[in-house]
């Protein structure tokens, strides 16, 4: 799959493509249905597939301050996007200039001068253009003009609701990491660099990864959780291995900053200092406690790991 950065990267010569476009952050159930159309379009027309995102978030750059905590990095949305049977996908630098394009500008610059666009897919809910001016109305008597038809999908409405990136972000907000997962389609995903931390855990007989996460990650509430660690997880062959996950500050040290910390389930081997990882959040097991003492804290967290262990289905040591 080709990933482009900016228009700049589309190459002259780009064939005529259906085009899904939005910022499908966390390319969940219903960002699932727009791919899927333009796939069945792009597979009908014998066209590429070609989906247009954006980073930052819109809502950073319309109103700064105001951006929402995002369910993937971009990496793993193009990673997510490349299952789905996507040709090419364009990430768009969302900045002042592009927000202040006019829709008639957006759907010449962008759709038909780099695309060459036959069917654009997007959400019944799309917006674009100068604040948001132009919708899906817009974009079909747009499209009528210069050649390409507009597919726009309803929304998706699962047991809890609708199906949208504010809807999965709040349940993981509330660590509801199951429900999540189950509007996922796939676990939540929290992903960085292992960085130092107190090396506490090490001492405690649970060494730990300290995750410094990307600014904005949709991070789950306080609390312990069972996951999957994957170490480069968009290499060929990541190491995958079950894990039991902290976030928060450390109550029972007096701790301040909040964390990300993962232990590797019966791993004391490993050394992943500056190493990229991701942990994908399977349930949550309980909440943040301040403890009495540190006999307290160890006799939980062998509680916590035994549970990790039997909801992973990993294999006991002893």
């Amino acid at each position: 799959m080709q990933c482009w950065q900016g228009l700049d990267d589309v190459p002259d010569d780009q064939a005529r493509s259906v085009v899904a476009i939005g910022v499908f952050d966390g390319v969940h159930y219903g960002h699932r249905r727009v791919i899927g159309r333009a796939v069945e379009h792009a597979r009908r027309l014998g066209a590429p597939v070609v989906v247009i995102t954006f980073d930052p978030h819109p809502d950073s750059v319309v109103r700064p301050g105001t951006g929402p905590a995002l369910l993937s990095t971009v990496r793993h949305r193009c990673a997510l996007l490349e299952g789905l049977g996507v040709d090419a996908v364009c990430v768009l630098p969302f900045t002042r200039e592009l927000a202040a394009l006019t829709p008639e500008a957006f759907v010449d610059e962008v759709l038909v001068d780099r695309f060459r666009a036959l069917v654009v897919a997007v959400g019944e809910n799309f917006r674009f253009g100068h604040r948001a001016a132009g919708d899906t109305e817009t974009l079909a008597e747009l499209g009528a003009a210069r050649g390409f038809t507009v597919d726009a999908e309803p929304l998706v409405a699962g047991e809890g609701g609708v199906w949208s990136s504010t809807y999965v972000r709040g349940l993981v907000r509330a660590g509801d990491v199951a429900s999540a997962a189950y509007s996922l389609g796939r676990p939540h995903r929290v992903e960085g660099v292992v960085v130092d931390g107190d090396k506490r855990g090490r001492d405690l007989g649970y060494p730990t990864a300290n995750l410094q996460v990307p600014e904005h990650s949709a991070i789950p509430a306080d609390g312990v959780y069972a996951a999957w660690l994957a170490v480069e997880p968009y290499s060929a062959d990541p190491l995958t291995l079950p894990a039991a996950v902290s976030v928060g500050t450390n109550p029972t040290f007096d701790g301040v900053q909040r964390r990300v910390e993962a232990y590797a389930l019966d791993r004391d081997d490993l050394d992943l200092y500056g190493r990229h990882v991701a942990l994908d959040f399977v349930e949550h097991l309980r909440g943040q406690v301040r403890f009495e003492d540190v006999d307290a804290l160890l006799d939980q967290m062998g509680r916590d790991v035994a549970a990790a262990r039997r909801l992973l289905g990993a294999p006991d040591p002893s």
